[in-house]
């Protein structure tokens, strides 16, 4: 296994660590699913033994089971040989008191006294001001200060510019961003993991297999890698993509099976999966792989929000977004999982009327309402 440097903290990192965001899962006999004990315990301690110290988690994964699967499966000797990084979401922050008791259960979950690092979850930049205002970071420092967590580090989706005030904003020990051959001009851009590596805090990088669908390549992708005298999976090319940046500490990746998980052990083991491993050929090569994905977008939406805002409240190009993403990959299990936290908040095609005010404003010109009905039959029905 290949280790980096953990920004200032002293310590090293496995450079890649494990997501505990989509562990394996069963069934119950209700229909609702729950996380595959044996299967996930399986995983955890596979890796912890093989040369994996880092491990993600967060309060909301998996209904709040995740952390406890977590503890469950490294507690003991390999808890003291890993390094935890959780989560809490600024949503469950509602007074001082409530965050304490957050992070108390948390630490019960993971059945440990302390956390290696811990994170202000999914900062948005509607909420940063609020975060802000309530000095949210000061009850974070007075945890550090009582030993409860030992770093404190914030997880981001979102444009550069917000990511830059947050990022200058306090002294932050590790920052977790998505990045991957496919969002290198979007979420934070390249730019942003410059700007975390001029820092010098940790920078963990999570997606960067795009919620899975990097690691297999449709057709037209996989014609491009065919014809490259250099042969490795779609994943290892979206893997070492992220690899070849010095900045990187981490590279998350949620694993379910454990053929998923000894082929990262194999990809991350690798003697020159370090900085700079990628050649110019290799870089070209990419960039035709990410043309390659971009032209399997099925309804051009291109994000502008002219639709918007819709009376009935639906997300159009979000929604849009998820099944171009699904199309992309030819897998639709990671859009249909983020559908589901759209139906949630009452932003999905099911609340659309045919109303027709958005297709009135689309200057692409996008049968909106039957393109929203049809993003909708294959998006809906994923259970958690």
């Amino acid at each position: 296994m290949q280790y980096r440097d953990y920004g200032r903290e002293g310590y090293q990192v496995s450079t890649f660590g494990m997501g505990c965001m989509r562990l394996p899962r069963r069934e119950r006999p209700d229909g609702t699913v729950e996380v595959d004990r044996e299967k996930a315990y399986e995983l955890l301690r596979y890796a912890a033994d093989h040369g994996v110290n880092y491990f993600d988690t967060a309060f909301g994964y998996h209904g709040g089971d995740s952390e406890r699967v977590v503890g469950e499966a490294l507690e003991g000797e390999r808890r003291k040989r890993v390094h935890i990084a959780t989560k809490q979401p600024f949503a469950a922050m509602t007074d001082a008191s409530t965050i304490r008791r957050n992070l108390e259960n948390t630490l019960k979950k993971l059945r440990t006294d302390y956390l290696d690092v811990y994170l202000i979850h999914n900062i948005q930049a509607p909420a940063w001001p609020e975060i802000q205002r309530r000095d949210i970071l000061n009850e974070y420092e007075k945890f550090k200060q009582e030993g409860l967590i030992r770093a404190i580090g914030f997880s981001y989706h979102g444009g550069l510019d917000t990511f830059r005030q947050v990022l200058s904003y306090y002294p932050w020990a590790m920052c977790q961003v998505q990045q991957n051959l496919l969002d290198s001009a979007k979420e934070v851009t390249e730019e942003g993991v410059r700007l975390a590596g001029e820092k010098g805090c940790a920078l963990v990088i999570m997606e960067p297999l795009r919620g899975g669908g990097l690691a297999s390549a449709p057709s037209q992708v996989q014609a491009v890698y065919d014809g490259y005298p250099v042969r490795r999976s779609a994943a290892e090319w979206a893997f070492r993509y992220m690899i070849d940046q010095p900045q990187v500490s981490c590279i998350l990746s949620g694993v379910t099976t454990l053929d998923q998980l000894k082929d990262n052990l194999r990809i991350f083991s690798a003697p020159d999966a370090v900085p700079g491993c990628l050649s110019e050929q290799d870089r070209r090569l990419l960039q035709r792989a990410k043309a390659a994905y971009e032209s399997r977008v099925t309804i051009p939406c291109t994000g502008c929000e002219y639709c918007l805002p819709c009376p009935q409240g639906v997300a159009i190009p979000a929604v849009f977004q998820r099944y171009n993403a699904g199309e992309m990959f030819q897998d639709y299990n990671n859009p249909r999982r983020s559908y589901l936290f759209l139906k949630r908040a009452g932003k999905d095609a099911s609340r659309c009327v045919a109303c027709g005010a958005c297709q009135q404003k689309c200057p692409q010109h996008i049968p909106i309402i039957e393109s929203l009905k049809t993003a909708h039959a294959k998006l809906d029905g994923w259970r958690e």
